[in-house]
C-alpha cells in the first residue's frame, strides 16, 4: 500500500473525486444539511441497510423526532414502532441512549472529537468519523465496506476486508489521501462511488471518475478485490406460531427478552420445532398449554409460512389461527390486547407478515361478510 500511496498524485485525486461528487451527488433527505442529530440518524439507519429503505423511516424518524432533544424524551415503545421493519434492532436502542447520554452529559450537543463521541455508546469508527467530517468538517475517516472495496482496488491492497485489523490499513490511507478543505465530500463521495460505480461485482470502470488512478484497474485485476473470506454458514430453525383470539376479541401477544436477538419487540407466541411437520399441531398445542396454562383450540392447517432472513440465521415459520377457550392468567411477558391496539406496538418483519396475512384471511372475510 504504501508504494501505491507514493505513486498517486493526491491532489488530482481528490480534485476527480470530489468534483465527481459535486456533480452526480444523489438527492437524498440527509444531504439537505449537516445537523449533527440528522446525519448521525442517517448514517446509524444506513448501517446495513439499503438507501432505498432507509429514506421513508429517515424521513418518518424526523418527522417524530425532530429534534435531538425529542428523541431524547421518547419511551422505548415509541422508539421500537418508528424502527419497526428495519431491522438490527440494536442500531435504535443504542442510538437512543448514546442521545440520552448526548443531552445529560453534553447539554445536547453532539461531541465533535473522536474521543468523546467513540465513548458514546453504539458509536463505532465509521459512525464516529461520518458524524466528525460531514457534520463538522474534521479530517476524520469514516470507512465502511463501500470505502474499503473502493480503495482496496484503488491501491490494489489485497490485505482481507473481513478482519477487523485491515480497517486500521485503509482509516490510515484516507488519512493520507483525505481533501482537508472538505473532508465531508471526500468521504461522502468514496462511499457514492462504492455505491454507484465501484460496485461489488462488475464495477464500472469506464464511467470511474478515478479510474487513472486506479491500480487494479491498471492491472485488469479490478474484479479480484476485494479479497473478503465468506463468513460461516447460516443457522436453520423451523418455528411454529399461533395467533390466538379470546372470546372479546383480544389478541394473544408476547414480549421477547431485553437481551439478544430482537429484544424488546412484541410477537405471537412461537418457538423453534424440531419434529416431524406431520406433527406440527400437536406439538404447537403441548407447547401453548405449557408456557401459557390455558386451552385453546388450533385450526387444522397453518394459514402462512414466512421466510425470514438474519445476518447469522434464517427462520421458518409455520403460524396457525386459534382461539383462546377458557381465562387463564398472564404472565408478565404476555398482554391481551384489540387487534386496534395490537398496531401499536413493535413487531418484527416476520410476525408483521404474520399479522398481515391473518387480517386478509379472518378480518377482511369477516367484514366482507357482514356486508352481504
Amino acid at each position: 500500500m504504501k508504494d501505491t500511496l507514493a505513486n498517486i498524485n493526491i491532489q488530482q485525486f481528490q480534485h476527480d473525486l470530489v468534483s465527481w461528487f459535486t456533480r452526480e451527488q444523489r438527492d437524498l433527505p440527509w444531504r439537505k444539511d449537516s445537523d449533527p442529530y440528522k446525519v448521525w440518524v442517517s448514517e446509524i439507519m444506513l448501517q446495513q441497510t439499503r438507501v432505498d429503505t432507509v429514506i421513508p423511516y429517515y424521513e418518518r424518524f424526523l418527522k417524530k423526532f425532530p429534534t435531538l432533544a425529542d428523541f431524547a424524551a421518547a419511551d422505548d415503545e415509541s422508539v421500537l414502532k418508528i424502527w419497526e421493519g428495519l431491522g438490527y434492532y440494536s442500531r435504535v436502542r443504542n442510538l437512543h441512549s448514546a442521545v440520552k447520554e448526548v443531552v445529560e452529559e453534553y447539554g445536547g450537543r453532539v461531541p465533535n472529537t473522536p474521543e468523546e463521541i467513540s465513548k458514546l455508546k453504539g458509536v463505532g469508527p465509521y459512525t464516529a468519523g461520518a458524524v466528525l467530517s460531514i457534520a463538522y468538517g474534521l479530517p476524520e475517516p469514516a470507512v465502511d465496506g463501500n470505502v474499503m472495496r473502493v480503495l482496496s482496488r484503488i491501491l490494489l491492497m489485497k490485505d482481507d476486508i473481513a478482519k477487523a485489523s485491515t480497517r486500521k490499513l485503509f482509516e490510515h490511507a484516507v488519512r493520507v489521501l483525505i481533501f482537508r478543505e472538505n473532508p465531508s465530500y471526500f468521504n461522502q463521495a468514496l462511499m457514492e462511488l462504492g455505491a454507484l460505480i465501484c460496485t461489488p461485482t462488475s464495477p464500472s470502470c469506464l464511467l470511474c471518475p478515478v479510474q487513472e488512478h486506479c491500480a487494479a484497474f491498471a492491472e485488469g485485476m479490478q474484479n479480484e478485490l476485494p479479497v473478503k473470506t465468506k463468513k460461516t454458514k447460516t443457522r436453520h430453525e423451523n418455528r411454529l406460531a399461533a395467533v390466538l383470539k379470546n372470546d372479546k376479541g383480544q389478541y394473544l401477544i408476547q414480549k421477547r427478552p431485553d437481551k439478544g436477538l430482537l429484544a424488546n419487540l412484541w410477537e405471537f407466541p412461537h418457538y423453534e420445532e424440531t419434529g416431524e411437520y406431520e406433527m406440527k399441531k400437536s406439538a404447537l398445542h403441548s407447547f401453548l398449554r405449557e408456557n401459557i396454562e390455558a386451552e385453546v383450540q388450533l385450526e387444522n392447517g397453518s394459514f402462512v409460512r414466512v421466510d425470514h432472513v438474519f445476518s447469522h440465521l434464517t427462520w421458518t415459520i409455520h403460524a396457525y389461527a386459534g382461539q383462546l377457550l377458557t381465562p387463564f392468567e398472564l404472565a408478565e411477558e404476555f398482554r391481551l390486547v384489540t387487534k386496534e391496539e395490537l398496531e401499536q406496538f413493535a413487531f418484527p418483519v416476520s410476525h408483521q407478515k404474520i399479522w398481515k396475512a391473518y387480517k386478509e384471511q379472518y378480518l377482511l372475510n369477516v367484514t366482507e361478510n357482514a356486508r352481504h
